[in-house]
């Protein structure tokens, strides 16, 4: 009788299974959405309000000819955007919340593209100045607004990727605009440098509405009621600013009554926006987040 060698036996392979849950669920943010469309998505109407400026301060000149305006006059051309956009950027965030992130981002790309073809068209300095306001207010949040979204769109450990693609568009495009102004000025005509942001504002409004989201507590945001004293305020203290700053050198600063009257405007408004955002936190701008050191330390 001959016994069988008996042989060891190898266990049979385990097989592990590992669930890999789909993209919406990994990312509720970009809904599965590539990160990098979404930068382009945000970073393209930024890109093109950060370049507008620069192309502006270079065909402020031929504006001045074109319209029959000294060239002290053309420059309100500057100091009214800029005045605009200094009132809308600290109210975003309200705004933001009471529209939707995504609507609100929209509707600001659609007022600064619409206004930028109002600008090409202007027939007359006042015109000019009407549409540069309302472009001022619609570039004023796109800033904030593009920022706050590539931060909650890539997770943390990528986050600095978003930061630098952010840094590299506000970056380049101070530098590339006035090449670009001047080239756009001798070829076509001052009035194209406000052109070229319709094309670009109609392909940025395309891909948000295709690959932006909003988060959940954006959707589900409840708001206090519109600050108008607040917003009032908020309009003075900026306004008087801006005006001051851009102004005040051509007529000897504190040498001109106008710039005293300022600046006192500006002190008594900010002190008074102060004390209402602070007393009122479910405002336009929370002032409370002050509180927190670290914040408190970035900011100062």
């Amino acid at each position: 009788m001959t016994t069988a060698a008996l042989e060891p036996v190898a266990p049979a392979a385990v097989r592990t299974y590992t669930y890999t849950a789909p993209a919406h669920q990994r990312y509720p943010l970009t809904q599965g959405v590539n990160l990098w469309l979404v930068t382009v998505s945000v970073m393209l109407p930024t890109f093109m309000e950060v370049l507008d400026t620069a192309i502006a301060s270079v065909a402020l000149p031929y504006i001045a000819g074109s319209l029959s305006a000294s060239n002290s006059k053309a420059t309100w051309v500057l100091t009214s955007y800029l005045v605009a956009n200094a009132v809308i950027l600290p109210a975003s965030n309200w705004f933001a919340r009471r529209f939707g992130r995504k609507n609100f981002l929209i509707i600001c790309v659609v007022i600064f593209t619409v206004a930028s073809f109002f600008c090409g068209a202007a027939p007359s300095l006042a015109v000019i100045l009407l549409a540069r306001i309302l472009q001022g207010a619609g570039g004023g949040a796109l800033q904030p607004l593009s920022q706050s979204i590539l931060l909650e769109s890539f997770p943390v450990e990528k986050r600095s990727q978003a930061m630098a693609a952010y840094g590299l568009g506000i970056v380049v495009a101070p530098v590339l605009g006035p090449t670009l102004g001047g080239w756009l000025t001798d070829t076509f005509g001052w009035r194209y440098a406000f052109y070229i942001n319709f094309p670009v504002g109609i392909l940025a409004v395309f891909m948000i509405m295709r690959f932006v989201h909003d988060p959940p507590y954006i959707k589900n945001a409840k708001v206090g009621a519109f600050d108008n004293i607040g917003f009032g305020l908020l309009i003075v203290w900026t306004g008087c600013l801006q005006v001051v700053l851009d102004k005040g050198q051509e007529d000897d600063w504190f040498g001109a009554i106008w710039v005293r009257w300022a600046v006192a405007a500006l002190i008594f408004a900010l002190i008074g926006w102060i004390w209402r955002s602070w007393a009122n936190p479910r405002g336009l701008v929370d002032l409370h987040v002050l509180k927190n050191r670290n914040f408190r330390t970035a900011v100062s």
